[in-house]
């Protein structure tokens, strides 16, 4: 009898260990629809990214992500790291409601929730490491301490003699409330000694600009605790990529200077210094990202900023707020000083936003569509004795494409209306003060006797289209919306299937 339960259980744990098994590549657990389910409940703690073989952002995430995985196994830890072809798996993708590319999901006991850390191995290690252990690693010997500070590009560090007081007790909360970077706690006297810390202190250590910054703030306040940490764990400068851009876009900071500049210029290392020697009076007000204009992928930010290669090297100021705005220098001069005085101008509120525009054509209004732009947006727009529809459209953008014979049959529909006009912006060269774009395409009806806009969220038929025209934008026909396209997403590799799910970055 006793031989028959061995027997029983040593099948049931071979079963369970075969049932266990997943393929990998580099680290990295290779799931599907029929094993997704499986995954998650043998393992506690999986990180999974939902990625398309063709997006850029994902090609460009795949060796930071095996990075990660592989430093994980090689620590034995318990967490894992997984991935699902999205265009393979349609239904394990839906299910989680991937919309697009990657999606990264943490699964805790099965349960998921957004990852929203960066995209290099040491942030995606310590990110997991945030939300599986303590918020503050216990450092137990100087050597222990000293392996903590090497292990990443930055790190902080907590020395508390009395490991219950207030101050530690402040800066564990901070800890606990800021996932992207690993946070130490030190209380034994030897570690305190070896880094000449006498009484509580809290210490960032980097690998880049200064080695270490010791904050001299409130050590009981944990807000306090963690600008600090914010403000001094990003470089000077940062140099724009997939892997750097969700800590540049995701971070508190949002007015930020950019410097559009090829790493193979001659004089880059020279206008590279005057750039960080700016940053160094505005730490914790403006972030400083350089954007090296020899890398393709690129070329998109420029657009963005109205930029060609024959205006390299430029500098550019954005505020990232709920109402983007973009700044121009007054001189193509770049020095140290000519960029404190355009961000200081900036911070004075003395400096009016730049607003691209390209000429008016000479055919504007020849065809029954419109082309408006910066210049001649207002006078056709705001024309008070006509019912306006204007769309703005990027001219990579697939949805846009796909509106084009639509857009132009609606206008041939309304070409002998006087009182109505059919318009159409390049939303990527043209900026219109009293309109923020943040996808495309975006639709907007002006009515005529009115100072109003009106958001079109309406179907996209010509028949929906003239049935709001015909009610003077009263009625806002169904129909359902497709996807937008976010500003600055373009179509992966050239590719105009707009049934892929877009590229996020």
């Amino acid at each position: 009898m006793a031989y028959s339960f061995f027997v029983s259980a040593v099948v049931l744990l071979a079963s369970a260990a075969i049932a266990a098994s997943f393929d990998e590549e580099e680290g990295v657990i290779v799931l599907n629809d029929s094993n997704f389910d499986e995954a998650i409940s043998t393992h506690t703690h999986i990180l999974a990214e939902f990625y398309a073989p063709w997006c850029g952002h994902c090609k460009a995430l795949a060796p930071e992500y095996a990075k990660a995985a592989q430093t994980l196994k090689e620590e034995n830890s318990e967490i894992r790291l997984a991935k699902v072809d999205s265009t393979l798996n349609t239904e394990v993708s839906e299910k989680f409601e991937v919309r697009g590319y990657p999606t990264i999901k943490f699964f805790r006991s099965g349960k998921p929730q957004e990852y929203t850390g960066g995209r290099t191995a040491s942030e995606i290690v310590s990110w997991l490491k945030k939300k599986t252990g303590p918020p503050a690693k216990a450092l137990s010997s100087p050597e222990a301490a000293q392996a903590f500070i090497d292990s990443a590009d930055v790190v902080v560090v907590g020395f508390f003699p009395d490991p219950e007081s207030a101050e530690a007790k402040a800066f564990t909360e901070a800890a606990a409330g800021y996932d992207e970077i690993a946070f130490g706690i030190a209380s034994d006297s030897a570690i305190l000694e070896a880094h000449g810390v006498q009484g509580a202190a809290v210490v960032v250590f980097k690998k880049f600009d200064e080695p270490r910054v010791d904050f001299d703030g409130d050590l009981t306040s944990s807000e306090d605790i963690l600008k600090f940490v914010k403000q001094n764990s990003l470089p000077l400068v940062n140099e724009f990529s997939d892997q750097t851009a969700p800590r540049i876009f995701g971070g508190d900071i949002k007015n930020h200077v950019l410097l559009f500049l090829r790493k193979s210029a001659e004089n880059f290392q020279t206008l590279l210094d005057g750039f960080t020697e700016a940053a160094k009076s505005f730490k914790g007000q403006v972030l400083f990202v350089f954007v090296d204009v020899d890398v393709e992928d690129n070329a998109r930010i420029m657009e963005f900023f109205g930029l060609k290669e024959a205006d390299v090297p430029a500098i550019r100021l954005i505020f990232l707020g709920d109402e983007m705005k973009k700044y121009k220098p007054p001189t193509s001069e770049i020095t140290s000083d000519s960029i404190q005085q355009f961000v200081q101008s900036y911070l004075d509120g003395t400096l009016k936003p730049h607003l691209m525009s390209e000429e008016i054509p000479d055919d504007w209004d020849a065809k029954p569509v419109k082309v408006l732009v910066g210049k001649n947006f207002g006078d056709i727009a705001f024309d008070k004795s006509k019912n306006v529809l204007v769309e703005f459209y990027a001219p990579w953008c697939g949805h846009c494409k796909q509106l084009a014979p639509i857009w132009d049959d609606l206008g041939a529909k309304y070409k002998d209306k006087d009182d109505i006009v059919i318009a159409k912006v390049d939303a990527t060269a043209n900026e219109i003060e009293q309109v923020q774009v943040q996808s495309f395409p975006t639709i907007k009806f002006f009515p005529a006797g009115s100072n109003d806009i009106v958001d079109y969220e309406g179907g996209r038929t010509l028949t929906d289209f003239v049935t709001f025209l015909d009610s003077g934008g009263k009625v806002m026909p169904g129909g359902g919306q497709e996807e937008e396209q976010d500003v600055g997403d373009g179509d992966e590799d050239d590719d105009d299937d707009d049934d892929q799910t877009r590229d996020e970055l």
